[in-house]
């Protein structure tokens, strides 16, 4: 039986981008598993943009990660001994047990993962946190109409990849940006966008608004900066902005670096125009997530929603993996591997 936990432990809060000296990799004993409770085996580690906000101990919607404490995170996990009688020894669930091989878990906040409809691993994309985020974000907020045109940025990534599948599946158009030729054909060509744009060319302005010749009607955010300076003029009278994330700004130090303030320009345009701009959280929607399985899981295996995952192995590589997704340098959903599937 497992005696010790290796965890990654934040060590320092980032100025700026995170480095690898904000985290360290440390080994820890494994307490006794006390009644009602059960011992998960970390399979998957999910890397997702949102955890940087928890390295800083700015104000947010979740308290910070304390200094010591490990990195939070979703997984893919296996029960190894279970002392709580809903839960038995084997099961796969998805849990918040974060960047740590081993942890314990009262069993409140455990999901069974059945194997027979689709690969583990999508507990944490196309079937898990994120895949919700999108379907949450665009039915909630987006509603977008049959032959409305949506636009959605980093849209090889985990949330973005299917808000453009989805907004496809309601007979709407999508336009998705991406960062590269690689990440742009696998949008248009693999997964079914009727178009793709890259966001690193400088003529990129141009061919977003070419793209999108009668303006853009559903703007689902996730980057930020530059290409929402592109969208912004682009937007229809009564268009409608799930905002989602802000990712080109994680990283922001104004201390060193003060940015550019959009908010003038921004609330203009939004006031002429009506447009709607809605900021959320998945978990406001949490009662529409069995709807959500469900039909996700048809339409993977009726082949009109895609995935793409990006796996790293092993627990030690997460905080390079983490820093290269907060740069675009991550193709899918991006995993850590902690252990095997067996």
């Amino acid at each position: 039986m497992t005696k010790t936990i290796k965890r990654i432990v934040l060590a320092s809060r980032p100025a700026g981008a995170p480095t690898p000296s904000n985290f360290r990799l440390e080994e820890a004993a494994l307490p006794a598993l006390p009644d009602g409770q059960v011992l998960l085996e970390t399979i998957y580690l999910s890397l997702d943009p949102y955890m940087r906000g928890r390295m800083s101990d700015a104000k947010s919607y979740a308290d910070p990660i304390r200094i010591g404490d490990a990195m939070v995170g979703a997984t893919v996990s296996r029960i190894k001994q279970s002392r709580h009688r809903d839960w038995r020894q084997g099961d796969i669930v998805v849990a918040y047990s974060g960047w740590q091989s081993h942890a314990i878990s009262d069993g409140s906040d455990l999901r069974r993962v059945d194997p027979a409809i689709a690969p583990i691993s999508t507990g944490l994309g196309v079937l898990g946190m994120t895949g919700f985020t999108a379907y949450a974000g665009l039915r909630n907020i987006g509603h977008p109409k049959p032959r409305e045109t949506v636009v959605v940025a980093a849209a090889s990534g985990a949330v973005g990849s299917v808000v453009g599948q989805l907004a496809r599946i309601g007979g709407a158009r999508a336009i998705g940006i991406a960062g590269g030729t690689d990440k742009c054909a696998f949008v248009k060509n693999e997964l079914g966008f009727d178009t793709a744009i890259d966001h690193r060319d400088p003529d990129f302005a141009r061919q977003l608004a070419e793209a999108c010749p009668d303006g853009i009607d559903v703007y689902f955010e996730n980057v930020g900066g530059a290409v929402w300076d592109a969208v912004l003029p682009l937007l229809n009278d009564f268009g409608r902005v799930p905002l989602c994330g802000m990712i080109s700004h994680y990283n922001d130090n104004a201390a060193a670096e003060p940015s550019i303030d959009r908010l003038p320009a921004s609330m203009k345009v939004i006031q002429q125009k009506s447009i709607t701009v809605r900021g959320f959280m998945n978990v406001e929607f949490i009662d529409q997530h069995p709807a959500f399985l469900e039909q996700a899981a048809a339409w993977i295996a009726d082949g009109r929603l895609k995935y793409r995952e990006d796996i790293v192995d092993g627990l030690e590589n997460a905080p390079a993996a983490f820093i290269g997704l907060l740069e675009g340098r991550n193709f899918g959903k991006l995993i850590v591997k902690v252990s095997g599937e067996r």
